[in-house]
């Protein structure tokens, strides 16, 4: 039995190592979204193995007295061409109507361009575990980066 389970474990890790896709080192840009009334992100990605990577953003309004920040380490495995889909989980703090931490999951889908272009869409459920930021909230994003 621990032999077709080492088998089976081991195929299935050479199917993911063959399906990764070249992650870019570093992307720079914005995701969309509506971020619970703060709005657009300032967004960086950071690669950190073949097939995983740290995503961090930043959403500013009112002359930056409102502020969301976000950190999500990600897993990105290739679909088909140029597509990408990844999978993720981090939190964040939120100062808006009180400061609050919260706790994040990402799903999404990325297509890659020749240029050194990445567009994204991705939805980010929220559970948010301080009184001003409590229970579930959803977030959907649309992502324009520049990769280098």
């Amino acid at each position: 039995m621990k032999k077709k389970l080492f088998v089976i474990t081991f195929c299935l890790l050479a199917i993911f190592s063959a399906n990764a896709q070249s992650i870019s080192k570093n992307t720079i840009g914005l995701r969309f979204g509506d971020n619970n009334g703060i709005g657009g992100e300032f967004s960086y990605q950071r690669k950190l193995g073949n097939i995983n990577r740290l995503e961090l953003n930043l959403g500013l309004r009112n002359d930056f007295e409102d502020f969301k920040a976000t950190a999500l380490y990600e897993w990105v495995w290739k679909l088909e061409g140029h597509f990408n889909w990844y999978a993720g989980a981090g939190g964040g703090l939120i100062n808006s109507s009180g400061t609050a931490i919260f706790g994040a999951g990402v799903i999404g889908i990325e297509y890659n361009f020749d240029i050194p272009l990445l567009i994204s869409l991705d939805y980010r459920p929220e559970i948010g575990i301080t009184r001003s930021y409590d229970g579930f909230h959803s977030d959907f994003g649309l992502g324009i980066r520049y990769q280098f």
